[in-house]
């Protein structure tokens, strides 16, 4: 693949981020759904790296969580990581464990949530902020209203994928 094959390739997931980014961002953190805001950017980094693998979800994942820092309150720098080292779990797993469609996305994207949920009450605990049934139970909710979205996330990243420059083997 060459430079120009590789720009256009992440310019056009950077522009299927965007609506999924407004989506979040500017709709649904208005009409919530059961009270919460489902979390859409970490759907697609955990997308993006079941189809492009370990080496394109991690460094999608730095790109999504220097977005998400901006988009959820609260978050500092620990999102960037995070998101980066989910991506490169995610592309591992595809790689060798679970196959590049639609249900390796959702067991993905249902780990990436969990593991998202998982360092937030860890930071929270260590805080003193809320007990851990409370935060067990929000966790749970907002995975399972996060994953309603889940399919069209991965069905929006795998049309692009379907459409960009790919290299070459031979």
């Amino acid at each position: 693949m060459t430079r120009h094959d590789s720009m256009v390739k992440w310019g056009v997931y950077a522009l299927a981020l965007v609506p999924v980014w407004f989506l979040e961002g500017l709709i649904l953190s208005r009409w919530r759904i059961f009270g919460l805001t489902p979390m859409l950017l970490p759907l697609a980094a955990a997308a993006v790296a079941v189809l492009e693998g370990t080496v394109g979800g991690a460094g999608f994942g730095v790109a999504v969580g220097l977005l998400s820092t901006v988009v959820y309150h609260g978050n500092n720098a620990w999102m960037i990581v995070y998101l980066a080292l989910a991506g490169l779990g995610a592309g591992l797993l595809t790689q060798y464990f679970l196959r590049q469609d639609l249900l390796g996305c959702l067991v993905c994207a249902l780990l990436t949530l969990a593991g998202l949920d998982g360092v937030r009450m860890i930071l929270w605990m260590v805080g003193g902020r809320a007990p851990l049934d409370a935060m067990l139970r929000l966790a749970g909710r907002e995975i399972g209203v996060s994953m309603l979205f889940a399919a069209p996330v991965y069905l929006l990243f795998r049309w692009v994928f379907r459409r960009v420059p790919k290299s070459t083997h031979f």
